[in-house]
């Protein structure tokens, strides 16, 4: 199966981010092209953001490197330094445990696509830069947590 047939692959929506920070990706999708083809090492998405969507809240890895490409489109690449445009074939990478906040914006008129790779840690911890929140990833369960450690309630 090394031809993935794309119209075959679900269309994931929605978010798990805890209220309220789950509808500020409203407007994005993808498909978990790894998945469906039955990568196991490292994870292969491709993600469309609609007019003003958001990719995620700013973030950085502890123990997952992350890889992205636009494939159409443009889009505005936000980090700790400030903004960047980027357009189809613009390349970004992001190594782990780098505390350096990032996501993407679709600033323009036209839906957007772009290619993330990253690796799939057995846990991973993801740091969330403009707001109190940590999301702890093992064995396929997200735990939310405020930065000092203390279960997540809402916002602060």
């Amino acid at each position: 199966m090394p031809v993935l047939d794309l119209s075959k692959v679900p269309v994931k929506t929605g978010s798990i981010y805890p209220a309220p920070y789950a509808q500020m990706v409203a407007g994005r999708s993808s498909l978990r092209l790894g998945d469906a083809g039955g990568l196991t090492q490292f994870g292969v998405n491709l993600v469309t953001l609609q007019p003003g969507a958001l990719s995620s809240l700013r973030h950085w890895h502890l123990a997952e490197d992350e890889f992205v490409m636009i494939t159409s489109g443009e889009c505005v690449l936000v980090q700790d330094a400030g903004e960047s445009v980027m357009r189809p074939g613009d390349c970004a990478a992001f190594p782990a445990n780098t505390p350096d906040g990032h996501h993407f914006i679709n600033r323009s008129s036209a839906p957007a696509s772009f290619l993330v790779i990253g690796s799939k840690a057995k846990r991973e911890v993801a740091t969330y830069s403009d707001v109190d929140l940590v999301v702890t990833m093992e064995a396929g369960r997200a735990h939310f947590t405020y930065k000092d450690g203390s279960d997540y309630a809402g916002p602060r």
